[in-house]
C-alpha cells in the first residue's frame, strides 16, 4: 500500500528479495504531512534496525519519520559482498533524495545519523537549507590516523583490491545485531574518507546551510577522528556563529557504537536520552546540549 509521498513509496520499493526482514527501510508515518519531519540515518554495515528504537519515540512525540536502507546496505545474508560495490556517487544521491523525501513529509526537516550516517548528516548540513542536522560519531576519518593523511589512506585503499576485515575478529559473523554486516568493506570505507575531505574543503569556503547543527562524540571514542570532528565544528562556528553545537559524551567508555541497543545496550540506554534531545530538543533544555556528562 502506497503513502502520500511518492518518494518515499519509490524508496521502499527498493527493498529487493536479497534484503533481510530486519535490514529493511523503516517508515512510521501518519498519513499525511506534519509540522515535522525526522530521518535517521545509520551507519557503515549497520541497516535501519539501528535508529528502530528512535524512530518509534520521535513518531509517539507526533514526528513523521523514516530510516532509509542505506545503499547496499540491509541484506539477509550477513556476509554479502554488496557493500565492496558501494560508491560515493551513490551515497551523495542517496543523501540528497532523503532530504527530499523529508520535505514531502513534513514541514520542518531534521536529518540525524551515526557513523557513515552522520558524515551524511553533516554533508547535508553543508547543502541544504534543513531546520536540524544532528551528526552523531560522524565518520570524517580513523582515529588512529592523522587527518593530512586520510586523503592518501583512502587512495591506497582504493588502489589495492577490497577486504572485509571483521569488525571483530573473535567473535567474527557472531557479532551482533543479526540485523547489519560482521564485515566492512574497505573500498567503502576509501569512499566515506573522500567524501569527508570534499566535506572539510567545501565548510572552508562557504559556510552550511542548515538553520542548526549539533555534533556529537564521544570523548573516549576509539574509532572515528574525534579532532577532524572538533575541526569542523571550529570552521563552521566561525562561519555561523551561534548556530553549532557540539555535544562531547563523556564519562563513556571507549566506544563508537553508542546508538545500538543490541551491541552495548547499558551504553546506549546511558546516551539515548542525550541523544534524542539533541535530535528532538526541547526549546527550555537548547543549552544543555554543549555538554553532557555520564553516569
Amino acid at each position: 500500500m502506497g503513502t502520500f509521498s511518492e518518494r518515499l513509496d519509490a524508496l521502499l520499493a527498493l527493498d529487493h528479495g536479497y534484503v533481510g526482514e530486519k535490514g529493511r527501510t523503516i517508515a512510521r508515518v501518519h498519513g499525511s504531512r506534519r509540522p515535522r519531519a525526522v530521518v535517521l540515518l545509520h551507519g557503515l554495515s549497520s541497516s535501519p534496525a539501528q535508529f528502530g528504537r528512535f524512530a518509534e519515540e520521535l513518531f509517539g512525540r507526533g514526528h513523521n519519520v523514516v530510516v532509509p536502507r542505506l545503499p547496499r546496505h540491509g541484506h539477509a545474508d550477513r556476509l554479502s559482498r554488496a557493500q565492496a560495490r558501494l560508491t560515493g556517487e551513490e551515497l551523495l544521491a542517496a543523501s540528497r533524495e532523503v532530504v527530499e523525501i523529508g520535505r514531502e513529509l513534513g514541514e520542518h526537516v531534521t536529518v540525524a545519523g551515526f557513523s557513515l550516517g552522520g558524515l551524511m548528516a553533516a554533508w547535508i548540513a553543508q547543502h541544504y537549507e534543513i531546520d536540524r542536522a544532528v551528526a552523531i560519531a560522524p565518520f570524517f576519518g580513523v582515529a588512529l590516523f592523522p587527518n593530512r593523511t586520510m586523503t592518501l589512506l583512502s587512495e591506497l585503499l582504493l588502489r589495492i583490491p577490497n577486504r572485509f576485515p571483521w569488525w571483530h575478529p573473535i567473535k567474527r559473523e557472531r557479532l551482533q545485531p543479526e540485523h547489519g554486516y560482521p564485515r566492512y568493506s574497505t573500498h567503502a570505507l576509501a569512499h566515506a574518507i573522500l567524501i569527508a575531505r570534499s566535506l572539510l574543503a567545501e565548510a572552508a569556503e562557504a559556510p552550511p546551510l542548515a538553520h542548526r547543527i549539533v555534533l556529537v562524540h564521544n570523548a573516549s571514542e576509539s574509532a572515528v577522528n574525534n579532532r577532524a570532528i572538533r575541526r569542523l565544528h571550529a570552521i563552521w562556528s566561525g562561519r555561523r556563529p551561534g548556530a553549532v553545537d557540539i555535544l562531547e559524551l563523556r564519562g563513556l567508555p571507549p566506544s563508537h557504537d553508542i546508538v545500538e541497543p543490541l551491541q552495548r545496550s547499558a551504553l546506549a540506554d546511558r546516551v539515548y536520552p542525550a541523544l534524542l534531545e539533541a535530535i528532538d530538543p526541547c526549546d527550555s533544555k537548547e543549552a544543555a546540549l554543549r555538554s553532557y556528562e555520564g553516569e
